[in-house]
């Protein structure tokens, strides 16, 4: 089980693209639900991980994150409370377009952005200040490396069983 873990750390996002029916597909879909995990996770980072004074300069401004092979298009605006979505097809002040596995990759800190953009395989359109403060700030925020191997259901279970057996405080 230890080289298993071991190996799940050492991993390598390989290079794909989605099959294109996936693109026409899930352009089809409701984007609501992908945008409304989007927008929990950055508010669930919001002063734990991500600090709130540089994104002030966000305030009023709406966002495109474009998931070019699966075909997705997450709307999203940033305000005084946080993230939310946004229910209209307004033009954005910046959308950020990728393959998925690009996306992961920066999850995963396997690439940064400025690779990614001058590689052709991270597009920005609209501000491009406001696209380099998006960028600035998140090349600032100390995220942990994603690691799959915390998603091994042994990994899962460990994690489960501590926490149940932690006794919550009111």
């Amino acid at each position: 089980m230890g080289d298993t873990i071991n190996a799940m750390t050492n991993f390598k996002l390989p290079d794909f693209t989605l099959p294109a029916p996936l693109a026409l597909l899930g352009g089809k879909l409701p984007q609501l639900p992908p945008t409304l995990a989007l927008v929990t996770g950055l508010n669930l980072a919001l002063d734990r991980l991500i600090p709130r004074a540089p994104l002030e300069m966000l305030i009023g401004k709406r966002f495109t994150i474009r998931v070019l092979d699966a075909g997705m298009t997450l709307r999203f605006g940033y305000g005084t409370r946080g993230f939310r979505p946004l229910f209209d097809a307004s033009k954005p002040d910046l959308t950020i377009s990728a393959r998925a596995r690009d996306f992961f990759a920066l999850l995963m800190r396997e690439e940064d952005p400025d690779t990614l953009f001058f590689d052709r395989r991270l597009l920005m359109e609209g501000d491009t200040d406001l696209g380099l403060l998006v960028k600035n700030t998140l090349d600032g925020i100390d995220l942990p490396r994603f690691d799959p191997a915390r998603l091994s259901p042994r990994e899962v279970l460990l994690r489960l069983r501590a926490r149940l057996a932690t006794p919550h405080h009111a």
